[in-house]
């Protein structure tokens, strides 16, 4: 089986709400998602997707993706798709760094490679387990009174993860209402819920200390992506007995190694295009379950094809290390396909997400919305 075609797709992903905040006055109403289709000669074809956060969040932005396809997928052409390891060799032999360009063509190869094995995606990754993926609520910041009423919709679907948008300047209130955020999104809290504070790299160890020291002793948060350098992070480590992940900083093999090393944080975030794709994404999960690190899977964010990789790669992890998914279609307003090979809603008791026997990601991507390709290869 040997890939022919290599077709790419762009749409506008409206957010799902007003405006989307993040720390430093970073903002969103739209996102640029780029939608790869890669065909093989046998008549299969698989779907992968790569929406950045925007190009403020990492080192990435849409037209970025579409630019580095440009380079990589004439070199793609006559390959094996099920080769994972090669082709990312050959990925980087065509473009040094990039992980977000590669993402969209490495999920497309696992999508068509579990097509033709007829398994779904989740079963090439190592097998699924039974685990029903508990799902984690994305909070933008907001005033505390909407932040907590934001948890409690969330809370009433049957998340029991939540993310917490914090990162207020001193203009806006700085540590003091980043404190009065987190402490009105867990003021509600139900047994089995599990908080993030999430700063996504946007704060000074100064900022973090003086918030810390507004919580609760008694209160139980992870914080998440306090600081933008390995350093900042390093430091606010060594001074806190608060629990840390890590995101942004965490976005190669080398990075969850360097983590490790440096015993920088608990756990971190693997976003599947931040961290380069399937293929790079599985080999963090088995470094960070050798190591006893936790894991969120999620992606920067992203339609039916970015949430159908977020789910197959959780199903292939041990629940012992896994916390939460994001269901990434919770962020945008626009369906881009119909989603076969995932199941949302309610398990017994339980509510969140599972990857089904369906080959593949199971996705059949809306060809009337995505519209013609905005380049093609063959």
């Amino acid at each position: 089986m040997k890939i022919s075609n290599i077709d790419v797709y762009q749409v506008d992903l409206p957010y799902a709400g007003d405006v989307y905040h993040l720390s430093g006055g970073r903002s969103f109403k739209t996102f640029d998602a780029t939608l790869v289709c890669v065909r093989c000669d046998s008549g299969l074809e698989g779907w992968g997707e790569s929406t950045p956060f925007g190009s403020t969040y990492v080192a990435a932005h849409g037209e970025g993706v579409r630019a580095g396809i440009q380079l990589i997928a004439p070199h793609l052409i006559g390959q094996d798709p099920r080769c994972f390891d090669r082709n990312y060799d050959l990925m980087d032999a065509c473009l040094a760094g990039h992980p977000h360009v590669k993402a969209a063509l490495d999920v497309a190869c696992w999508d068509v490679a579990a097509k033709s094995f007829g398994v779904p995606v989740c079963d090439l990754l190592g097998g699924r387990t039974d685990t029903v993926l508990s799902l984690i609520s994305s909070i933008s910041c907001d005033s505390p009174e909407a932040m907590r009423d934001r948890v409690k919709e969330f809370r009433a679907k049957g998340y029991i993860g939540h993310s917490i948008k914090i990162g207020a300047s001193e203009n806006e209130g700085g540590p003091l209402l980043d404190a009065q955020r987190i402490a009105a999104c867990v003021a509600d809290r139900q047994p089995g819920e599990y908080f993030l504070a999430d700063a996504n790299g946007g704060l000074s160890v100064e900022h973090a200390l003086r918030m810390l020291r507004l919580l609760p002793n008694d209160i139980d948060i992870v914080l998440e992506a306090p600081c933008a350098t390995w350093h900042e992070t390093a430091r606010l480590r060594s001074l806190v007995n608060v629990p840390i992940h890590i995101d942004e900083l965490a976005v190669s093999d080398h990075s969850v190694a360097h983590l490790l090393v440096d015993n920088i944080a608990d756990g971190f975030g693997l976003k599947i295009s931040k961290n380069g794709g399937l293929s790079q994404a599985r080999r963090q999960r088995d470094i960070a379950q050798a190591a006893g690190l936790v894991m969120s899977v999620q992606d920067t964010v992203g339609s039916e094809v970015a949430f159908a990789a977020v789910v197959h790669l959780a199903q292939s992890i041990h629940p012992k290390w896994l916390r939460c998914v994001l269901d990434t279609r919770e962020l945008v307003d626009l369906c881009t396909g119909e989603l076969s090979g995932v199941k949302v809603g309610r398990f017994d008791t339980l509510f969140g997400a599972q990857a089904v026997s369906v080959p593949g990601l199971g996705v059949s991507p809306n060809m009337d919305v995505l519209g013609q390709p905005v380049l093609s290869f063959s």
